[in-house]
């Protein structure tokens, strides 16, 4: 297997940018993505609860992407409140979770409502569930620690592991390859500046 390109050199070729440029969808996986992919399982007072980690950089990459008018999807195989309340506080656009893990009707779903192309998709995943959207999606993305399989099915990978920045690295990349970055900073500080002062 040939190792993948990192994603962060997307916009070194016409191709690249023409490719991000095309993006209008972010799907993300949540276990190993958007997370470590450690679970934390326990029992109060008989009421099973599930927490996860999750990196604000990401958050903050994910709101970027929305500035800039790209729709976020987050489609997960598990089904956990801990990613509702994630999604809902970061105001994504369409959120999955489906314990049969069906990503790929999933995400045609969600493509069909949006009125976008699958080649308009770009997607981070990072083990076997992933596997099948990463083969159909315009813009197949890996995390750094991502298994065997879904790297042979990404065109890009991360430098940064799930759960450590990946997703911030991967909105940044994508918005620089669109010429975006340096205005969805521009657009973060100053909305910053103004709340407060």
């Amino acid at each position: 297997m040939s190792e993948l390109p990192v994603f962060s050199t997307i916009g070194a070729s016409a191709e690249g940018r023409r490719r991000a440029a095309a993006v209008k969808l972010v799907g993300l996986d949540v276990d190993g993505v958007l997370t470590d992919g450690g679970i934390y399982l326990g029992d109060v007072d008989g009421r099973r609860l599930e927490f996860k980690k999750y990196e604000i950089q990401d958050g903050l990459g994910i709101k970027m992407l929305q500035k800039a008018g790209i729709l976020v999807a987050i489609i997960t195989g598990r089904v956990s409140e801990s990613v509702a309340l994630r999604a809902h506080e970061l105001g994504v656009d369409e959120v999955v979770q489906d314990h049969h893990a069906r990503k790929v009707i999933s995400l045609r779903e969600i493509a069909q409502r949006r009125g976008v192309a699958m080649e308009e998709i770009a997607f981070v995943g990072d083990d076997l569930p992933d596997v099948g959207v990463l083969r159909i999606v315009g813009l197949p993305v890996t995390v750094a620690n991502a298994s065997a399989d879904a790297i042979q099915a990404a065109q890009f990978r991360l430098t940064r592991p799930g759960g450590a920045g990946a997703v911030r690295e991967f909105a940044e990349g994508l918005l620089e390859a669109r010429g975006a970055w340096r205005d969805a900073v521009e657009w973060y500080v100053s909305s910053r500046e103004q709340e407060t002062g």
